[in-house]
């Protein structure tokens, strides 16, 4: 048997190869849009790559299931679980297979059975890995999806919060409870190998070791320890990280079926004349280093850097125009694979940032200052200062003259933002709230970011204030 573990660090998400190397043949566990690395491992290992096998309909991803359907005619192995609004809807245009809880299916000689474990979503399922070639009668592994993970558990509250399904968050928390009262069922030296690691928004605390076994999850994954349903309840909807807007947008095309990328090569290259026309009807997006922004910038444009494009254009991008890049040609392929891992697909061109530089386009500007400069203008008011960190950072620790805006929203609430004073954008080192000033000043606002944010703040020794103090004083179980 051969089985091949795929990581895409930006996304926090994990895939597998598993193939039956007498047979030649192999499936694709949760696969990523991005199929090509599926597609050269498979060559080189020397097997034909016929199946994918997919836990549950993705919302932090595109789903490379249809590609590999569409592009190799690979068979879709999907869930059949769940009510009607959580079923597969392109699958029928392809050869496939719908799958329930006690089914089965081989690769090969390899076997998967089917486990239903509903909770992070009323589909999810999960898949008990045998290798039957290798004589073996009892399996080796599960495939858990965002079911179980390494040191956590898959939240329950995605419905609601991302695709605004009310009142499913608590309904999916206790189908979760009884799932995970399935997983504690397993034999111990199973191997857990999930679709995420840390980093990933679909549950909390998860580890970033790889993989597991059921063994050692049940002994040290906190969500695995409760024995009452309502303690599980109230500890699996509390404190989870803030859910992606854009998750609600992946649900319904992993559901639709995402568009077929095949041949589509990367954006071409836009003439710098063209640049102040598409700012009236797109979103431009600048790739550059923060600092470099800050130095110097076409108007109306948003920064978002390379690397911060996986956790943050999902957020702040309007899916529902068109976009364009203003980029070195080195950063395109990158960018344009995790925006198209996002969904994110019309991206129109771009346009190369030197010479944007070089025409003199880059023309707009935003002071930068330490947490020292710019203590005096916070204290006596004479700036605003917006605290642009997730809420459980907000609640942790923070300036007392601060107003919060989570970044992820800052786009929606700009309004609500007083323009009568220069805006002061903080957060915990200074690069999500370079990202917060560019929004704010590509809508007409004066700004400083905070260099070193919070924590630089802080070091400083200047005052600090502790919300979670005084309950903890208390004895308040949200300290613990």
């Amino acid at each position: 048997m051969l089985l091949k573990y795929f990581y895409d660090k930006a996304l926090a998400h994990a895939s597998y190869m598993v193939g039956c190397q007498k047979a030649k043949v192999a499936v694709v566990v949760d696969p990523g849009r991005d199929i090509e690395q599926y597609l050269e491992m498979a060559d080189r290992e020397g097997v034909k790559l016929i199946a994918v096998a997919e836990t549950h309909i993705h919302a932090d991803y595109v789903s490379g299931a249809r590609e590999l359907a569409d592009r190799i005619g690979a068979k879709l192995y999907v869930s059949d679980e769940g009510p009607a609004d959580w079923k597969y809807q392109f699958a029928d245009q392809y050869e496939h297979q719908l799958l329930k809880d006690g089914d089965s299916f081989m690769i090969g000689n390899i076997r998967f059975d089917v486990l239903h474990t509903p909770g992070h979503t009323p589909e999810s399922i999960s898949f008990l890995l045998t290798d039957e070639g290798g004589h073996a009668d009892k399996p080796m592994g599960i495939f858990t999806g965002d079911f179980v993970f390494v040191g956590s558990i898959g939240r329950p509250d995605l419905l609601e919060e991302a695709a605004g399904l009310a009142n499913t968050a608590e309904p999916g928390a206790r189908d979760l409870f009884h799932s995970a009262a399935k997983f504690k069922q397993l034999p111990d030296y199973l191997q857990v190998w999930p679709a995420h690691g840390a980093g990933s928004a679909c549950g909390k605390g998860l580890g970033a070791i790889p993989s597991s076994t059921v063994g050692y999850e049940k002994l040290f994954n906190p969500a695995l320890q409760f024995t009452d349903e309502e303690k599980f309840v109230q500890y699996i909807l509390s404190d989870q990280p803030e859910a992606p807007k854009y998750f609600a947008v992946m649900k319904r095309v992993n559901k639709e079926g995402p568009d077929v990328i095949g041949d589509k090569g990367l954006p071409e290259s836009q003439p710098i004349d063209d640049l102040s026309s598409v700012l009236d009807s797109a979103t431009v997006i600048d790739l550059s280093l923060s600092a470099q922004f800050a130095d110097g910038h076409v108007p109306r444009t948003i920064n978002i850097p390379t690397a911060m494009l996986a956790g943050w254009a999902g957020w702040i991008v309007d899916y529902s125009k068109p976009a364009y890049l203003i980029a070195d040609p080195s950063q395109l392929p990158e960018a344009i694979r995790v925006l198209r891992k996002i969904g994110l697909d019309d991206v129109r061109g771009y346009f190369d940032a030197s010479k944007v530089r070089e025409a003199g386009l880059a023309a707009e500007s935003y002071a930068t200052g330490t947490p020292k400069e710019l203590a005096p203008g916070i204290e006596s008011g004479e700036v605003k200062l917006i605290d642009v960190r997730s809420d459980a950072e907000w609640n942790s620790s923070r300036i007392a003259a601060a107003d919060h805006q989570f970044l992820g929203r800052l786009p929606d609430n700009i309004a609500d933002i007083d323009n009568g004073k220069t805006i002061v954008t903080q957060c915990q080192s200074g690069a999500r709230s370079a990202i917060a000033a560019s929004i704010l000043q590509a809508s007409g606002l004066e700004v400083i970011n905070m260099t070193g944010g919070f924590s630089a703040w802080a070091d400083t020794g200047l005052p600090v204030d502790q919300p979670n103090a005084v309950l903890c004083e208390a004895g308040s179980q949200s300290c613990t």
